[in-house]
């Protein structure tokens, strides 16, 4: 017989076809995340894709979206050829707004929008990897967080122990509560060196905080990189979808 709790933990994932995967900030380590989920989805049986609504610092397919390939043990799909998986790819490593506006486009979220749609029809799951931290503005009126509270779409949240990170948690989640968010957890990336009781001291503070406003306490450790060199060594991400 199976686990209840895997049992429930399907359940919930086949209720949640769009997951957001959003930072506190930049460089914190969202893709390496996204990635990593995306081969947990797939060695779990799940069909599913990824997708970067807007990617700036590059030129021509989206860099994060050749990692999520990379690290989940794909080619890139056809979705990847087609533009779906990133509607926008702009050169210039700054703000979406000002990289669209710098390649005289400006960014329209029913284009974003259409894409993911297109894509939930074709798989189960789709990993949406925001831009930095939920005010990142993709216009001069609207940014990812309004994207996020229009389409009401679950967030996963990628923080980290470096010093500023309790505030920067702390404030993502008071704002997706004031939207009217779920928050399914947070993956708390040990990316870089730290010290053990500032670490330990901030992933105290953020299971306080997810249960103070409404959500559930899940914090889940990701160690560097190299720790998950193989598919057995995948981080086991369940709690994210346990009910």
């Amino acid at each position: 017989m199976e686990n209840n709790s895997l049992i429930d933990g399907r359940k919930m994932m086949a209720e949640l076809p769009v997951i957001a995967i959003i930072g506190i900030d930049t460089d914190i380590g969202k893709t390496i995340a996204t990635g990593l989920l995306g081969r947990y989805l797939l060695e779990q049986g799940k069909r599913i894709i990824t997708q970067k609504p807007v990617q700036t610092g590059c030129i021509g397919l989206a860099e994060d979206i050749l990692v999520h390939r990379r690290l989940m043990g794909q080619d890139l799909q056809p979705e990847d050829h087609q533009g779906l998986t990133c509607s926008y790819v702009f050169a210039k490593p700054c703000s979406p707004h000002l990289a669209a506006s710098l390649a005289g486009q400006k960014i329209d979220p029913a284009v974003i929008r259409q894409a993911t749609r297109t894509l939930t029809s074709r798989y189960e799951m789709v990993l949406l990897e925001g831009a930095g931290g939920l005010q990142v503005p993709y216009t001069d009126e609207f940014t990812f967080l309004d994207y996020l509270e229009q389409e009401g779409l679950p967030l996963i949240v990628v923080s980290s122990p470096r010093l500023g990170s309790i505030n920067h948690t702390l404030s993502t989640l008071e704002l997706a509560h004031a939207r009217g968010l779920t928050v399914l957890g947070i993956i708390y990336n040990h990316y870089l060196d730290h010290d053990p009781l500032i670490a330990e001291d901030s992933a105290r503070m953020f299971a306080i905080y997810l249960q103070r406003f409404g959500y559930r306490d899940c914090v889940i450790d990701l160690l560097g990189l190299d720790q998950y060199g193989s598919p057995q060594r995948t981080p086991d991400f369940s709690p994210l979808f346990m009910e």
